[in-house]
């Protein structure tokens, strides 16, 4: 959780953007790449209506701050320094090679070049390395080859991409198997079809008005 002042800033951004009912993805809590990706959903079922949370640089904003203990730390200043148009457009374009790269993993077809190249470019953006400090700095002091902030956490999100298609959780990656539902997940057991219980429910109740009806 983010304290202090920072705490104070993004929080006054989060709740203007909620403010204008800013629609929160239905899955959470998935390896950040994934929350990425799923933060395109169907509102509505199968007849439902495609949603974007990351429509604006405040609408980033408010994703960042809700996954800011998976971030890292980052050059000072994201905290403190609104989201730009540049910076949504960074996400919204690792967001699209990382679905693209999702939906190839589950359908065991091979991964697209360019998604590939978006992705790698991205995870440059996460170097760092540690140095010594000065007198009053006991520990190692970490610096990062790129100076923006938001683009360093563009890095870390594209390095989970890494690691959760690169890895051995690979092999879990599902897509929900709910008509009509876009979203991708890590299955936590073997008998897990459904991103959500709500779209597990609704599959059942359709497979029960079909069965009433025949």
């Amino acid at each position: 959780m983010i304290v202090g002042e920072a705490t104070t800033r993004i929080g006054r951004r989060a709740a203007e953007t909620e403010n204008r009912q800013t629609p929160r993805p239905p899955l959470t809590g998935e390896p950040l790449a994934l929350d990425l990706v799923n933060t395109t959903f169907i509102r509505g079922g199968l007849r439902g209506s495609l949603v974007d949370a990351l429509a604006t640089p405040s609408d980033l904003d408010l994703w960042l701050a809700e996954h800011a203990e998976a971030l890292p730390d980052g050059p000072a200043g994201w905290t403190s320094t609104p989201a730009a148009a540049v910076h949504l457009d960074g996400f919204r374009r690792l967001r699209e090679a990382l679905r693209e790269l999702c939906r190839a993993s589950v359908a065991e077809e091979p991964r697209d070049e360019r998604a590939v190249a978006v992705v790698n470019r991205s995870a440059r953006l996460a170097v760092n390395w540690p140095e010594l400090g000065g007198p009053t700095e006991p520990g190692p002091v970490v610096r990062w080859a790129e100076p923006d902030p938001h683009m360093v956490l563009l890095g870390a999100v594209a390095v989970s991409g890494v690691e959760l298609l690169a890895g051995p959780v690979r092999h879990d990656l599902r897509a929900c198997a709910a008509p009509g539902c876009i979203l991708y997940f890590v299955r936590s057991h073997r008998r897990r079809e459904w991103c959500t219980p709500g779209c597990g429910n609704r599959v059942r109740v359709a497979r029960h008005h079909r069965q009433r009806r025949s």
